[in-house]
Order: C-alpha cells, then structure tokens, then sequence
C-alpha cells in the first residue's frame, strides 16, 4: 500500500505489468538449464527491486512465475508455491539488506558498484540457499541430494558472477542517461528521488 500512495495506483498497475513481463521473459526467454535440484536462471531480482519498487518487483516475481506455469510450464505448476515462496523470500531478504547498504535518502542510481555488488550477492545467495533449504526438505540429507544441492550450487555460480555484471551495467545506464529530477510512472522514485 505505501508503494501505491507514494507512486499513485496506475504507476503501481504499469510498473507490475512491465516486471511480470520481465520475470516471464527471465523464465523463459533468457537461458535457462536444469541443473542438479532445480533450474539455473538469470532473474535480475537486484534491478527489478531497484527499477521498479518493492510491491511491483514482488508481484511482478509471483505473477511472471505464474503466467509461466499456466501457459508453457505447467509441470511446474505442483511447485509453485514451493517457487514462489523462493523468489518472494529472497526479494525480502534483499529488500532488507537494501535498507542496511544503502543510506536512507539515496537515490538507487546514486550508489556505488560496490553497494550494487552487495545488493546482487544477497540476491544471489538467498535463492541459492531457499532452493538447498527445499531439496533438503523434500529429499533430506542423502548423499545423492547432497551432491544435486552442490551441483546446482556450482552451476548458479555463472550467475552469480554474469547477473551482477548485468545489474552493474543496468546501474551505468541510469547513471548515463537518467539526468532529469523529474518522476516516470515507469520507475520507483527511490530510483533516482525524483520531484513529482
């Protein structure tokens, strides 16, 4: 609701539209490998919470992961709350730690690539240990499930390196071309603490 008086209802409506599309071409569109306990996708969590806000990134993930399920995946359907609860959980977590890296009053385009590293490191690591958390729920301890979590582990290490790359590069675009103080339906406003 804070994100809806902040930014007004139809700034709300587009910029969940815009990440549902995000999140279902991330799931879809953009590479993606079945990997020991789950699949390895690019998600872009970091960008989408600081481009978009925290109520339309989390509706954008349950959402874009819903349309996912319903219209080509529907074997994923069965875990979809088991995914989703991954995705929003870390979002949180990030969310969260956002608050602790960066100062209150910055603008998202003002941070540092260090702050912006962190962020997607966090990103990272919650969806890493929500799915180890979930295998090993479902499956326990085994020697086969222990070496499933590693091998998908190692394997989301190329996107622990490639997504902050991305969100890094998001960061400089922004920094490059968003010089205007005023606000975008589009974006959250704590992107770049934009003046109505």
């Amino acid at each position: 609701l804070d994100n809806i008086k902040e930014n007004g209802v139809l700034s709300f409506l587009l910029k969940t539209i815009i990440s549902i599309a995000l999140v279902f071409t991330f799931f879809e569109v953009f590479p993606h490998y079945p990997v020991g306990v789950s699949e390895v996708h690019l998600i872009l969590g970091t960008t989408l919470l600081m481009v978009f806000g925290i109520a339309p990134a989390m509706m954008g993930l349950a959402l874009g992961l819903l349309l996912q399920g319903v219209t080509v995946a529907q074997f994923d359907l069965p875990q979809y709350g088991i995914n989703v609860t991954t995705l929003l959980a870390s979002m949180l977590i990030l969310y969260q730690a956002t608050k602790k890296i960066v100062p209150k009053g910055t603008a998202y385009k003002d941070i540092t690539y260090l702050q912006m590293l962190k962020m997607s490191l966090i990103w990272e690591g919650a969806i890493v240990s929500w799915v180890a958390f979930w295998a090993f729920y479902g499956q326990g301890f085994t020697v086969e499930n222990i070496h499933n979590v590693l091998t998908f582990g190692g394997a989301y290490m190329l996107v622990v390196i490639l997504e902050p790359l991305i969100d890094l590069a998001i960061l400089s675009g922004v920094k490059t071309w968003y010089k205007s103080d005023r606000c975008s339906i589009l974006f959250d406003k704590r992107l770049t603490n934009c003046r109505a």
